[in-house]
């Protein structure tokens, strides 16, 4: 009788529906909530099978969505879709039990709520519904909280520049070289790949050889770093991050060799530059040589076993490459700070909770020199600081000709101008300030927006040297 109290139930309070002949139609008064119909043929128990394919059958759709009896359940398709899936679960689950327990015990109904978990769902089954009304609730199927995938959040979708402990680097120079420590304070425990040029870096990136590359931009007192401001135009990487690294430079040699000895200096143009006074002071008659890198050249006089040299480079490339450090921090400031950018083949979503920097190229085809005062004065007026302005001749046309009827033809250059600014492309003023820029420029690119790097440095301090590329 449960089964057909059942279907009694789910069929008086389902909406106009046309039966089946398995089921006969109810009486047309509305009987009491509580009641079953008074009047109209006996049913009788169904198998399940039968009982689910009668199930599909019945429902016609209907333009009304009035319901028998207010408030009840089956006022709408879904509703009534629901009530059908949970007859025909009870039927199963009543026909299975009935085998397995057999007698009066399958007969029994339970009114206790039982709960089942059957691994990857729990079951939970409520008291008999009476016409279409559930006493506590209906059976629900509920995925586990746990297994619930997490939603994204803004640290997904924009990581910090510090995320990556397995994330592969690329650098220009050799193990030792101030870029490498560079990538290992920009991703500490990352895999660095060495590069022998700046170019083959970002190429490094663009074939999926590397995931980032770390290339100095500028330096406090060398200035510009123009080769790579070139190849931020020609490659299509976007910076992600800047990191900024206090240079400490050594005087490095061979084992046992005295300051006396020396004839030579080598190392990079800027190092060798950065040490002029202090190797005057010093009252060493050498000549001085430009080599590729600081660390190259203290591996070059390693390699060699050269006696009469010595090399401008990090105590860290002293300690790979065995040599003894003649004279320790013999650069001219000892203020002398090297800024690196982080690129990387997408960039990163700009975000307001913390301090963002931005920096962009445009070029303008207008004559007179108001255009650039336009551009300058659209940061001005929304309180935007300028950190950088940096103009290279423009590569595709370096020369312009300009008519003056006074002074006959006049020859300038075209230039690109590289700004960096203290803002988010997340800023409402940062946008207008590009929208307004971008009427009085020809060309304008966002080389990226990212954060700054506020982290303080110690000059006698040195990051960890990242991990050496392995073999494989």
């Amino acid at each position: 009788m449960y089964m057909s109290t059942m279907a009694a139930v789910m069929l008086s309070s389902a909406p106009r529906h046309v039966l089946s002949p398995i089921f006969p139609p109810p009486d047309n008064h509305v009987p009491p909530p509580t009641a079953l119909p008074k009047r109209g043929p006996a049913f009788r128990r169904l198998p399940s099978a039968v009982l689910r394919s009668a199930i599909r059958s019945i429902y016609v759709p209907e333009s009304t969505s009035a319901a028998p009896f207010p408030g009840a359940l089956g006022s709408s398709r879904s509703d009534w879709q629901t009530n059908c899936a949970i007859l025909a679960s009870k039927a199963a689950s009543n026909s299975s039990s009935s085998s397995s327990s057999g007698g009066d015990n399958a007969g029994a109904a339970s009114n206790e709520p039982r709960s089942s978990n059957d691994g990857n769902h729990y079951h939970l089954t409520s008291p008999t519904p009476v016409n279409g009304l559930k006493q506590n609730s209906a059976t629900l199927d509920l995925v586990p909280v746990a297994n619930l995938p997490r939603p994204l959040s803004i640290s997904d979708l924009s990581p910090s520049p510090k995320h990556g402990s397995s994330v592969r680097v690329a650098y220009q120079g050799v193990p030792g070289a101030y870029s490498e420590a560079a990538a290992g304070k920009a991703y500490p425990n990352c895999e660095a790949i060495p590069c022998d040029q700046f170019e083959v870096a970002f190429q490094a990136v663009e074939l999926w050889i590397a995931d980032r590359a770390v290339l100095p931009v500028e330096n406090s007192l060398g200035g510009s770093i123009h080769r790579n401001y070139d190849l931020l135009l020609r490659h299509r990487l976007h910076i992600v991050g800047e990191v900024q690294l206090p240079v400490h430079h050594c005087l490095l040699a061979l084992p046992g060799v005295r300051k006396e000895q020396l004839t030579r200096v080598i190392s990079h143009p800027q190092a060798l530059s950065q040490c002029e006074l202090t190797l005057t002071g010093m009252g060493l008659n050498v000549a001085r040589e430009a080599f590729d890198d600081t660390a190259g050249a203290a591996e070059y006089v390693a390699n060699n076993g050269l006696r009469d040299t010595a090399a401008i480079a990090s105590a860290r490339a002293a300690e790979l490459y065995k040599l003894q450090v003649l004279a320790d921090g013999i650069q001219d400031d000892s203020g002398n700070v090297t800024r690196f950018v982080m690129l990387a083949r997408e960039p990163i979503i700009p975000r307001t909770d913390r301090p963002f920097k931005t920096s962009i190229v445009f070029a303008h085809d207008r004559e007179g020199t108001s255009v650039l005062f336009k551009v300058l004065s659209a940061f001005a007026f929304r309180d935007i600081s300028l950190t950088k302005i940096e103009s290279r001749p423009h590569r595709h046309r370096p020369l312009r000709l300009v008519d003056d009827a006074n002074v006959g033809t006049a020859k300038h250059f075209e230039y690109m101008f590289y700004v960096d600014f203290e803002a988010s492309m997340a800023e409402t003023r940062a946008q207008k300030a590009l929208a307004e820029v971008q009427e009085y420029t020809s060309f304008l690119r966002v080389l990226g927006s990212y954060p700054m790097d506020m982290t303080p440095w110690d000059a006698s301090s040195s990051p960890s040297p990242p991990t050496p590329p392995s073999s494989s």
